[in-house]
Parts: structure tokens; C-alpha cells; sequence
């Protein structure tokens, strides 16, 4: 287990009842179907964004279902992984908002890095069957992630994406912050809302106004 200002926090939901028999669902489910993303990787969005670094939050829905696509962080694939729809139109709208050309991969480590935090609503999933382990606890756990973010006063932007994301806007409370909201961008629904939502452009607009560095949108080759 990684050691960072996350590790209290989880150490605590761990313990909890509900997290035990989430924790004795996905176990079973990686022993006997494919599950991803890997294991190793399933709390990736949390080692590599400490909690009092984060400055912009991006909600998905749940991981790639797809061989060697997720990898714990949402919306991303590690280099040589060919860009999945969705994320080719998070490049259209960066193109589109801040005229960053498409980047040639899809790994979204730079952005982690700087305090994006890219965390799905649902942590692990079903070969080829998307939102497979829905209401299974993970909604449970991503509700008091959002909680422990909520509550910090240092000022953060919540982009949520689709509307499984959207259903945690009521934990957002904290007047601090700001809220983004938009369809997701899968080809199915990004023409719904997602496209012309200038959210890059909309948070690092809100982090300069608090004195805060922007995000370096651009992912480097």
C-alpha cells in the first residue's frame, strides 16, 4: 500500500463494513472472471494525486472495459494503448477550448501529477460488461471520497461527466468550490451537453482567481 495523505482516510474506509463486503465482492470477481483494471493498479488515481494537492477533480463513470485500457486513473490508457472514444473527445473539446492540439496518447499522468484527480464513481469492472459492478459498495466509497474533498476549504473544481457523476453534486457543499457539470463524453452522449463545455478554460480560470497555478492541459509525446 502506498503512503501518502490519502492513507488515513482509507485506512478508515477499509475498515468499515461496507467497504469488507465490497472488498469480498471484487476479490471473488477477480478470482474467477476478468476484471479491470488490475489490481495493483485499482487505487491508482489516489497514489499518484495526493489529497492536499488535488485542484481539479474529474468524476467518470467506471473503468474501460476492454483489455489493457484501464488503469486507474478515468479516461486514461497507458502509452500504446490506442485512444478510446471517449477521451478523443476530451481532446476535441481541449482543441476546441484552449486550441491544444490532439494529443498522439492517451496517458493522463501529466494532468494526476499537477492535482487533476481522475477518479471514477465505480473502481473496477466486468470485461465488456460496463457498469457491472454497479451497487456493489463503490458508489459507497466514492460518496465519502467526495465528502473528504468537499470538506477541505482549500478551493477545488469538481468536473462532473455523465450522469453518474452528476448524482454526487448534492455532496458538494462546500461554497468554496466550484462545480462543472456536462453529458458524458462517450460518442453516444457527447453532442448532448459535453462539447463547447470549455471546462479546461472554466478551471483554470477559477484556480487563477484563487491564486492557484493552472493546469498545463497539454500532454507532451
Amino acid at each position: 500500500m502506498f503512503i501518502n495523505t490519502w492513507t488515513p482516510f482509507l485506512k478508515e474506509e477499509f475498515e468499515k463494513d461496507y467497504f469488507k463486503k465490497l472488498s469480498a465482492f471484487v476479490h471473488d470477481e477477480y478470482e474467477h472472471k476478468h476484471i479491470y483494471p488490475i489490481k495493483q493498479h485499482v487505487f491508482a488515481a489516489f497514489e499518484n494525486t495526493d489529497f492536499n494537492d488535488v485542484k481539479v477533480v474529474i468524476l467518470g463513470q467506471d473503468p474501460y472495459h476492454q483489455p489493457n485500457q484501464a488503469h486507474g486513473m478515468c479516461f486514461s490508457v497507458q502509452k500504446g494503448i490506442k485512444i478510446p472514444p471517449s477521451l478523443l473527445n476530451i481532446y476535441k473539446e481541449l482543441q476546441n477550448d484552449l486550441d491544444i492540439p490532439i494529443a498522439n496518447h492517451g496517458y493522463l499522468m501529466s494532468w494526476a501529477k499537477q492535482g487533476v484527480f481522475l477518479l471514477n464513481t465505480i473502481l473496477t469492472v466486468e470485461d465488456s460488461k460496463p457498469l457491472s459492478h454497479k451497487g456493489k459498495g463503490w458508489e459507497v466509497f466514492t460518496d465519502e471520497v467526495i465528502r473528504k474533498l468537499n470538506g477541505r476549504n482549500k478551493p477545488m473544481v469538481f468536473i462532473l461527466w455523465g450522469r453518474n457523476a452528476r448524482d454526487k453534486k448534492s455532496l458538494i457543499t462546500n461554497k468554496n468550490h466550484l462545480v462543472l457539470e456536462a453529458s458524458h463524453p462517450s460518442p453516444l452522449s457527447a453532442h448532448t451537453g459535453f462539447f463547447d463545455s470549455k471546462p479546461f478554460s472554466k478551471s483554470n480560470q477559477f484556480l487563477i482567481n484563487n491564486n492557484e497555478k493552472p493546469i498545463q492541459w497539454k500532454i507532451e509525446d
